[in-house]
């Protein structure tokens, strides 16, 4: 929403080295400091998905820093912003959602170097997160070529098993795999971004699947063929989806992308709805050429990122998705 609205901002006029702005909705801002290093800078917080403290910080830290690794940056410092209703939850819950957030960064190498707290309502927490990437290994959402294979790095479903949850209905073996899934940083955005076939990259998050693919496609000009079969989903997810667990905001995701969608006569709506399904800290989903795709795969599978697979092909033609 806010990147829609600031879209229409110019900014890359006014400043030359704002390498990335909000003309193309991407992750993160990029900034370049010499010819050499180029600054990644990029925010998110949001309110508790899951009922542990520790557990919150550590999928909303994961979030987080996920945009950086959708630009093709390397982490290196983060801040925190943590809102509490004074009061109301004890000092305990917030010292664990810190703690939470702490582990994440631990993994990702880097400090949380300071950031804000407030008295607010409601718990919130997530990072400012910092990074650097080469300027030329920055990797947009709008830069995606006819010809390119789509790649996504993890399974779908979050929102799915989040509703789920709130619900009471989530198994404790399900609640693990959601777990593992928001919690996996996405570091193979590093090396992706070394490799001069992967063209364009972002990371599937509230706007689902379909809603993150669409970026690319209206960026880059062209027409998504997406196979829905290949799409990876966490396995918990898929009788949950049948079930009908789902969020208010797959419906308006699909508000959003449904005119630009031309889904299969007779597809079912659990379907439907699942490619909408809104991702906290998911995977990231690359455009690159044909050739590159089995050193992305590789990249994939050599970071633990079992479920990583081609899930279509991006062609000459209006900017739309067909599913088949």
């Amino acid at each position: 929403m806010l990147g829609e609205l600031l879209s229409k901002t110019p900014l890359l006029n006014a400043y030359p080295n704002l390498l990335v702005g909000t003309e193309s909705s991407d992750d993160a801002a990029v900034y370049r400091l010499n010819d050499e290093q180029a600054l990644v800078a990029t925010t998110d917080f949001f309110l508790p998905i899951v009922d542990d403290p520790y557990d919150f910080g550590r999928i909303a830290a994961t979030n987080a820093i996920s945009d950086v690794y959708a630009m093709g940056g390397t982490p290196i410092f983060a801040l925190a912003l943590l809102g509490m209703p004074l009061g109301r939850l004890p000092v305990e819950a917030a010292q664990q959602i810190l703690a939470g957030g702490n582990a994440v960064c631990a993994q990702a190498g880097i400090p949380i170097a300071g950031g804000h707290s407030i008295d607010n309502p409601e718990p919130i927490y997530g990072l400012v997160a910092i990074g650097l990437v080469h300027p030329s290994r920055i990797k947009r959402n709008d830069r995606a070529q006819a010809g390119d294979v789509l790649i996504l790095g993890k399974g779908i479903g979050v929102g799915v098993m989040s509703a789920a949850l709130k619900k009471g209905e989530l198994r404790a073996k399900a609640y693990e795999q959601m777990i593992d899934a928001t919690t996996k940083l996405n570091t193979p955005g590093i090396a992706l971004a070394a490799m001069p076939g992967v063209h364009a990259m972002t990371d599937v998050t509230g706007f689902g699947l379909l809603g993150h693919l669409h970026e690319i496609c209206r960026g880059s000009k062209l027409r998504a063929d997406l196979q829905y079969a290949n799409v990876p989903v966490l396995s918990a997810a898929l009788h949950l989806a049948q079930a009908g667990f789902i969020t208010g905001a797959s419906e308006r995701n699909w508000a959003s992308v449904g005119s630009h969608t031309v889904l299969p006569e007779g597809f079912p709506e659990w379907q439907r709805k699942l490619l909408c399904d809104p991702q906290t800290a998911g995977g990231l989903l690359v455009a690159c050429d044909r050739a590159t795709v089995p050193a992305v795969l590789e990249t994939f599978r050599a970071g633990g990122f079992k479920q990583a697979a081609e899930i279509g092909t991006l062609s000459a033609g209006e900017p739309a998705i067909h599913v088949g």
